[in-house]
């Protein structure tokens, strides 16, 4: 084990130790990021720790904590088929450009619906689905473009292209009806290149287990996310990923994520 990751390790372990007793948790297997394309290569998913990530996007502890606070204010998603009430979300888009010698840019786009195929979204797939828009106080911060275009190079360098087509998904799930649910729709790809699912915040709950698999293979992988910040990232062609439903310690709790999806050639639905 090098140095890096046994760091990834010990910080995980100590963010886990500081849980309810009763959540007992596997800890995500955090890699440095050094090894976070070979990872995506082989097995064709990456996990990166709180510090990890930082030094993936090049940005701070302090601009990565300006903000959490927006997800206090996640209006409810009006379009979960299964009558639930216990998503909020709000939903932006961009393009995004790195590498080829020019100086890497995030440029948002006008607002959108999010659309996928039934293929990949057996429960919402062919669905015009309008999310209130992210804050656009937020989009301007520095931590958030950082974080972006970070995910965008990472992105190049898995696979050889300089424009990416951005969407980004602000979520808070709770248990408000006893249960909430990360992943409605079950296992399941994007449609896209690559998926970030990161962990903002968890709060006064149980579950929510990650759950990853090979798209054409038996081999799968589950673990909890537990440290804020911390990221799990997936080549979306080589593998299918589900988290498992949150059920509350006490009166409520919550599970807070940020999940941006990268894909070229377009957005999904155009």
């Amino acid at each position: 084990m090098s140095a890096a990751t046994a760091t990834a390790t010990a910080t995980a372990t100590a963010t886990a130790q500081h849980a309810p007793s009763s959540q007992a948790v596997l800890l995500p297997p955090a890699c440095p990021p050094a090894a976070l394309l070979e990872r995506l290569q082989t097995p064709g998913f990456a996990v990166l720790d709180a510090t990890g990530l930082r030094q993936m996007a090049g940005c701070s502890t302090e601009e990565l904590a300006a903000l959490q606070a927006s997800w206090d204010d996640l209006p409810p998603d009006a379009h979960l088929k299964d009558g639930g009430r216990y998503r909020r979300r709000r939903h932006a888009c961009f393009v995004a450009h790195t590498g080829g010698g020019s100086q890497p840019r995030l440029q948002v786009v006008p607002h959108r619906a999010h659309w996928q195929p039934l293929e990949y979204n057996a429960l919402h797939g062919g669905m015009q689905r309008w999310f209130e828009p992210m804050h656009a106080q937020v989009l301007a911060l520095p931590g958030w473009q950082k974080l972006l275009l970070g995910l965008a190079d990472v992105a190049t360098q898995l696979r050889g292209v300089s424009t990416w087509y951005v969407e980004a998904h602000q979520f808070r799930i709770d248990t408000t009806d006893g249960i909430g649910r990360p992943t409605p729709e079950g296992a399941h790809r994007d449609g896209v290149d690559l998926v970030a699912v990161l962990l903002v915040s968890r709060h006064g709950i149980k579950g929510g287990e990650t759950r990853v698999f090979e798209a054409q293979g038996p081999q799968g992988q589950r673990f909890t996310l537990v440290e804020p910040w911390s990221a799990l990232l997936l080549d979306d062609e080589r593998v299918i990923h589900e988290s498992t439903p949150i059920q509350p310690l006490g009166h409520k709790g919550w599970r807070d994520t940020l999940v941006v999806t990268l894909r070229q050639g377009g957005f999904q639905g155009d």
